[in-house]
């Protein structure tokens, strides 16, 4: 039953922000640990951020200090602030669990940077 909607994406310039949501359909999502991942064109998906329900976070290396992923529990959101974007990180990006269902990815939402 657990149902994850992701959206926020765009096409932005390079150094440009924008701002991502994961809607769960419930609150379980506020005891999950969640995480971003993302698809770009010929690459394998790949984990970007990950949060624990205490908040303990975790990034992708080449996202440290760009990326921010956090959660409004009552809103059943999870979020993934991106900040100082580079066309290296144009990808679909989606939401799940840490450790994934497949029965819940979903259409994910584009994310285009590009001049």
């Amino acid at each position: 039953q657990v149902q994850f909607v992701e959206s926020g994406g765009g096409l932005v310039q390079p150094g440009g922000s924008l701002r991502l949501s994961c809607a769960g359909s419930g609150s379980i999502i506020n005891i999950l640990t969640m995480g971003w991942y993302r698809q770009a064109p010929g690459k394998q998906r790949e984990l970007v951020a990950f949060i624990f329900s205490g908040g303990i976070t975790n990034y992708l290396e080449s996202v440290k200090g760009r990326f921010t992923i956090s959660r409004d529990g009552a809103k059943n959101t999870v979020y993934l602030q991106m900040n100082s974007l580079k066309p290296e990180d144009t990808a679909v990006y989606y939401c799940n669990k840490y450790v994934p269902d497949d029965r819940y990815w979903g259409q994910g939402t584009q994310v285009t940077v590009s001049s």
